[in-house]
């Protein structure tokens, strides 16, 4: 995806240059400390960090002075709120201090559902929260179809947006467009990924985000075919 929205960018705003960090299910938290050990295309081992020790993304933040910086975690760990209050908001407040540049944009990526059947509910253990909670084990409410799924999502990001002063931005909606009205365009690679169709509707809202300008009007259709390409532009407005 951040190579797609670089060729969009490349053809209407030649000022931009998009880095990454980028690691298969690593959480905001163990891009702050967890050290990848070994890593292939589909998933990485780590270790906890030791003092002295710099993660992968604690060098790419302390490498410039960004101007704009999009965080995204996974959705599960938003509709926990244990999850979210002691991992994803304590992790957003520790990048949010390390950056130097004051005029630097935060950007929440608000992500979607996964594919698991309803009705359906997600729980993590306390040892993959905090150690020091109480109970065994914390969950999320329990979900009984779509569109209270992505009321959930939406109200969690939003939440965490306007208490860290992000901006949220609108993936997880245009998925939920894209799954009620237009059925037959697939964008999940598996259960909770998305596939090239998915990352090219990514792309186009972040394009959008970061220009000002429409996706519609740009001419780049990587890997997709013209027709579906146009119509992920159009749903991106």
């Amino acid at each position: 995806m951040p190579e797609t929205l670089q060729q969009m960018l490349n053809e209407t705003s030649s000022n931009f240059n998009i880095e990454h960090s980028t690691f298969p299910g690593m959480s905001l938290d163990a891009h702050l400390n967890n050290i990848i050990e070994l890593r292939t295309e589909d998933q990485i081992n780590t270790r906890r960090k030791e003092d002295g020790e710099k993660t992968k993304t604690e060098v790419k933040l302390s490498e410039k002075d960004w101007d704009v910086i999009i965080l995204q975690e996974g959705t599960v760990r938003l509709l926990i709120p244990e999850a979210k209050k002691y991992k994803v908001e304590t992790a957003i407040e520790e990048i949010k201090n390390r950056i130097s540049n004051k005029d630097c944009k935060f950007i929440l990526f608000k992500t979607w559902p996964s594919k698991k059947e309803y009705p359906k509910q997600y729980c993590y253990s306390k040892w993959a929260i905090d150690h020091s909670l109480e109970n065994d084990e914390y969950c999320s409410p329990e979900i009984a179809n779509l569109e209270q799924e992505f009321a959930l999502i939406n109200e969690s990001y939003d939440l965490v947006a306007q208490k860290y002063g992000l901006t949220a931005s609108d993936n997880g909606n245009k998925f939920y467009q894209i799954l009620t009205e237009y059925p037959e365009v697939n964008v999940y690679e598996d259960n909770i990924h998305p596939n090239v169709y998915g990352a090219f509707l990514n792309a186009c809202v972040f394009y959008q985000m970061l220009t000002g300008k429409k996706a519609s009007k740009l001419k780049f259709n990587g890997e997709i075919e013209p027709k579906t390409a146009e119509l992920l532009k159009e749903i991106a407005e």
